[in-house]
């Protein structure tokens, strides 16, 4: 078993906890997921692996010279085992014997190559597999080899490099390899497929096979069909196998059969069945496992239950079996191991594993051994950590002092090492620290500096992040950002930097990619950051995809676009909000199952698209949204919210569609300079004009300024109000509250602050209201003094900022 068995990959395929988070990986691929975080070393397996200074030996007498059955260690020459001879020798003997030679000598040699490496304590280098494949284009396996040579062949080369792939790859060694796996596979299969009587199949060559199969598959050597059909061959003798495992021969099948399943191997009837027959065992045999054994079955079944094999009782009993075994050997796990543990712990939480307090021991057990040995973790085993870290609390563990310890011990390596992280390390380290502030955690100097080390490699590697990376670092930023982090340069050069990839991959991304990045998207601007053509692109390039995969998105990727785009407010062009909104609100229902977080977003996006519809001149009035808003605010009113956004919702909901409002809402105020400058100047100008100030009309946020006698609402509009705070472009809030005092009779007047700040400038339109007020209102319409008095503009509040 190799020593990398435990080889990790963090998926963050969703976020469950809240609506605007992303995910995961994550996690991601296969299924709509990529990976992003796996710990490798090179492929070798300890010494504990069956197989690695073993040798099935055939009866009778050793057939070459050249073929000692000694180990060789790394002083001696490479070369010796290169020599032209050995190969004349083994297909002279092949040749003699014919359907009779059962490729013993082949096996041997084989396993000659295997104990050279392990006596080098490495794999074949480029130069020593290019050398040694000259000599393997004669290497040919037949069928009448014995089930001994065949596996013992495959995994002695299989665990030596043989079959690496290097970059760059010589055609001739690639031909090479693919000939030599293709007679060793034929032979496999035609022996699998013999009657029982007839074969001579047994259990340590089987979990060998297994063990090389899974190395082959899992670095890119053997495609799905052919491991279909050779699974499909060797999975009734795994089966019938079952009996009498030793405790490192149920370690390395199940890390075989994680490693198929994660590499494409189907979760079907017979696979099930193999691991089902396994995890007995485990409980069975819990005192006897290693370290490295306990963390190689948790990694396993964590894989298993991420590539969708089923939480039986009989997987759930194994694990709680083990669970004890990480406390009692804490002391004994490895750097590597205590990364892959808490990557597997996390993952079997992330899929549903009840945090019992055996779970908790052992979590609490390792925390002190990841302080301990800070200094001997590699950059992906820190990315895993993290990650591991920000899933269990994403999940309800609680952030004790001791995880604090822990976090603040690995944030310094992360500056130390920022330049070793790999793209895929860069995004999961993100989102890890994303995920820990969005829990509560707070922005150390540490995290801050871990940060500002990690996000001039964003931009290094732009070019280098795949999809799932793309959405992970940009959700990253943009929560990072609403949870107080300050937009530098740094972080706003990254965002420019990943935002000209959104559209050079938009048909890539996945149903939550798209709603991750949209909401990221319109976070990012609401706190600030500016609307640049490469932001105007990238919303360009997502919104056809939401139309084109419209019913692959959930009930949470529903509420995020919808609220996403309503955010963006007068950004997005009016027709293509509709026609976008008009493909996801009949998802809304058909889906009943909203939940108490997605009901109130959803709703607010559609009023905003409903107001927006309202307030343009030129649009069909007849609204084709209030329906689904009376849907949803019907789902929503009979719950009692007890936080001010929902009740806000409630309230504009009510009033929109004519409702009792079933909530009283108590608004604070707050009375700009620049309001009360202009109300000076207005009483003093018109003497005469009651005027009345934070006024709450129908139970909405309170308005600026009321003239009651006309029916009419100024609003002194401070940047809030605007996407971006430009003073241009009006967002979903502003919009939303305008054409609710719009459809409630009265005319609104917007003034955007910039233009008050000295008297002179305020004099326009102060002698327009004196030519309003003077008239009868014939309509109640907002009169904008950015496009009908001057060149001004709008600002957004979520309440009632200025």
């Amino acid at each position: 078993m190799d020593r990398s068995s435990a080889g990790i990959s963090g998926q963050y395929k969703r976020s469950n906890n809240s609506y605007n988070q992303p995910n995961g990986h994550a996690p991601s691929s296969r299924h709509g997921r990529y990976r992003l975080a796996t710990v490798r070393q090179w492929d070798n397996p300890p010494r504990t692996a069956p197989g690695r200074n073993e040798f099935y030996h055939s009866s009778g007498t050793r057939s070459s010279q050249h073929l000692q059955c000694r180990s060789v260690n790394s002083a001696q020459d490479f070369n010796a085992l290169i020599k032209q001879e050995i190969m004349d020798d083994l297909v002279r003997k092949s040749n003699r014997f014919g359907h009779r030679y059962d490729g013993r000598n082949h096996g041997q040699y084989a396993s000659s190559i295997k104990k050279y490496t392990s006596a080098a304590k490495r794999p074949l280098n480029r130069t020593e597999q290019s050398q040694l494949m000259r000599l393997l284009q004669n290497f040919t396996a037949t069928r009448s080899w014995n089930w001994r040579s065949l596996t013992t062949t495959l995994h002695s080369f299989t665990s030596a490099g043989v079959f690496t792939l290097h970059k760059p790859m010589d055609e001739r060694v690639k031909l090479t390899q693919a000939k030599l796996l293709s007679t060793l596979f034929d032979s496999i299969i035609f022996k699998c497929n013999q009657k029982p009587e007839a074969s001579d199949i047994d259990a340590l060559g089987i979990t060998n096979l297994l063990w090389a199969m899974a190395k082959l598959v899992d670095n890119g050597q053997m495609q799905k069909l052919e491991l279909n059909e050779a699974m499909a061959a060797l999975l009734p003798h795994v089966n019938a196998q079952e009996a009498n495992f030793k405790p490192q021969e149920i370690v390395n099948r199940l890390w075989a059969m994680a490693k198929l399943a994660d590499n494409g191997q189907e979760q079907g009837l017979e696979l099930n069945e193999t691991v089902a027959a396994l995890l007995p065992h485990i409980n069975a045999q819990k005192d006897q496992f290693n370290a490295q054994g306990i963390t190689n079955l948790l990694w396993a079944m964590a894989k298993l239950t991420d590539n969708g094999h089923e939480r039986t009782p009989e997987l759930k009993e194994a694990v709680a079996a083990l669970l004890p075994c990480v406390n009692v050997q804490k002391a004994n796990f490895k750097p590597q191991e205590i990364a892959n543990l808490l990557w597997a712990m996390a993952k079997l939480v992330d899929s549903g594993q009840e945090q019992t307090p055996e779970f908790k021991k052992a979590f609490a057990a390792l925390l002190p051994h990841v302080g301990a040995q800070k200094a001997n973790f590699n950059p992906q085993y820190i990315v895993n950590l993290l990650w591991a870290m920000a899933k269990l609390v994403d999940n309800g563990q609680e952030q004790t002092p001791e995880l604090k310890e822990t976090l603040a011990a690995l944030l310094p390596h992360v500056s130390a090492q920022k330049a070793n992280f790999t793209p895929q390390g860069i995004a999961n380290l993100l989102w890890a620290m994303a995920k820990l502030v969005d829990n509560g955690q707070e922005q150390t100097p540490g995290l801050n500096e871990a940060l500002a080390a990690l996000l001039p490699h964003v931009n290094l590697q732009k070019a280098n992040f795949k999809p799932q990376g793309i959405a992970n670092l940009l959700w990253a930023m943009a929560k990072l950002v609403d949870s107080g982090q300050e937009q530098t340069p740094g972080l706003n050069e990254a965002v420019a930097a990943l935002l000209p990839h959104i559209n050079a991959q938009k048909d890539q991304f996945i149903p939550q990619h798209i709603a991750n990045l949209l909401w990221a998207m319109a976070k990012l601007v609401d706190s600030g950051q500016e609307w640049t053509p490469e932001f105007k692109e990238a919303v360009a390039a997502l919104l056809p995809r939401v139309n084109a995969q419209k019913k692959q998105f959930n009930a949470q990727a529903i509420a995020i676009m919808l609220w996403a785009m309503a955010k963006l407010g007068e950004l997005l062009e009016l027709n293509v909000v509709i026609s976008t909104f008009e493909s996801l609100v009949y998802q809304i229902s058909e889906n009943p199952q909203f939940s108490q977080q997605e009901i109130p977003l959803s709703l607010w996006g559609v009023m905003v698209c409903s107001a927006r519809l309202f307030l343009d001149s030129n649009a069909n009035k007849s609204n084709v949204f209030e329906n689904h808003m009376d849907d949803l605010f019907t789902r929503l009113k009979n719950t009692s919210p007890d936080n001010e956004e929902e009740q806000s919702i409630i309230t504009q909901a009510a009033s929109w569609l004519g409702r009792a409002c079933p909530v009283v809402r108590h608004y604070q105020t707050n009375i700009s300079k620049n309001q009360v400058d202009f109300r000076d100047q207005l009483k003093s100008s018109i003497p005469s004009l009651r005027i009345e100030e934070e006024k709450s009309l129908n139970s909405l946020p309170p308005v600026d300024l009321l003239l009651p006698d006309h029916n009419m609402v100024i609003e002194v509009q401070g940047p809030s109000h605007y996407v971006g705070g430009d003073f241009k472009t009006r967002n979903g809030s502003t919009l939303l509250k305008i054409a609710l005092l719009q459809k409630a009779g009265f005319e609104v007047i917007e003034i955007p602050a910039n233009q008050l700040l000295k008297k002179d400038l305020m004099k326009p339109y102060i002698d327009q209201i004196k030519i309003r007020v003077s008239i009868a209102p014939k309509g109640h319409d907002c009169v904008s003094l950015k496009r009908g008095w001057a060149d001004a503009a709008y600002v957004t509040g979520e309440e009632h900022s200025k």
